[in-house]
């Protein structure tokens, strides 16, 4: 077991790959306002989505550590492919040697939990990262829960790049988010709920639902995952109590200051404070 202070505690911890990870964030301290956190964003390193099983994995261990040195008790994992290539190592294999009364969560389940009433032909579709698409997380999570319902993924390797570089509201943007629904739809034309399954694409949502018949339903993931989170702090009381309250919030990038600012203000909408860390 690594030094860290057993028992400690300290703010909600989140960490994404970019930027994306803010509209999880954003939808937590919407439901939880008191509550501290740090938000992590490996903004130098991004986009994961594309990146091998081993390096994603290696990328979100140091990211777990620098969190729990950094005194959370509980850290978000709000990156679906950091979720999908690196939880379950981390819960497993790690957690038992770095602290085991400390907790990381993903943000795949809480999604997933949803989707059994918002379908009526049990048919859906996931958007996501290459990454993501590949790990098959998606298909295999809801076929735990909901066995009856076919799942048809679309990886889209344009939208993060997108998003990442302010580009998002482009009108050359418009071509790759049709490009992806359309091909999704094509492949299962009864899809009838379609997951964001990158905490990107909220930025992308007024051109996702411009590209999608009105018929079919969106979920983003921030809603679902704060939800999720309030609910599991208020059946674990022990975690719970870990968890400090004085709604401060930090931000912490492994790129540039002025960078991150500039562009967390169009997620956030509010002028913030960061620091610039490294992460080994």
């Amino acid at each position: 077991m690594l030094s860290f202070s057993s028992l400690s505690s300290g703010p909600v911890g989140v960490f994404d790959s970019g930027y994306g990870g803010l509209t999880i964030l954003a939808k937590i301290r919407e439901l939880m306002p008191h509550n501290d956190y740090i938000y992590l964003g490996d903004n130098a390193r991004t986009p994961y989505g594309t990146r091998s099983f081993e390096v994603v994995y290696e990328f979100t261990l140091q990211a777990v550590r620098k969190l729990f040195e950094l005194g959370c008790p509980l850290v978000i994992l709000a990156c679906n492919t950091a979720s999908a290539k690196a939880l379950r190592s981390i819960q497993q294999n790690d957690l038992p040697y770095l602290d085991p009364t400390r907790r990381v969560l993903g943000v795949i389940r809480p999604t997933v939990e949803s989707i059994g009433a918002l379908t009526a032909t049990r048919h859906v579709g996931v958007l996501a990262t290459p990454g993501t698409i590949l790990s098959e997380s998606y298909p295999l999570e809801i076929h735990k829960l909901f066995p009856d319902v076919q799942v048809t993924g679309m990886p889209c390797p344009m939208w993060v790049p997108l998003v990442e570089n302010n580009e998002f509201a482009s009108e050359g943007a418009d071509y790759f988010v049709r490009k992806y629904i359309d091909g999704l739809l094509s492949q299962d034309p009864e899809i009838d709920t379609l997951i964001l399954g990158c905490t990107h694409y909220p930025l992308l949502l007024d051109k996702i639902r411009r590209f999608t018949p009105s018929h079919i339903r969106l979920v983003a993931q921030g809603e679902y995952v704060a939800r999720s989170l309030k609910d599991y702090l208020s059946r674990h009381t022990e975690m719970n109590s870990r968890c400090t309250c004085n709604g401060h919030c930090e931000f912490l990038t492994t790129e540039s200051v002025s960078k991150f600012r500039e562009s967390a203000s169009v997620f956030l909408h509010e002028q913030i404070q960061v620091r610039s860390i490294t992460l080994e």
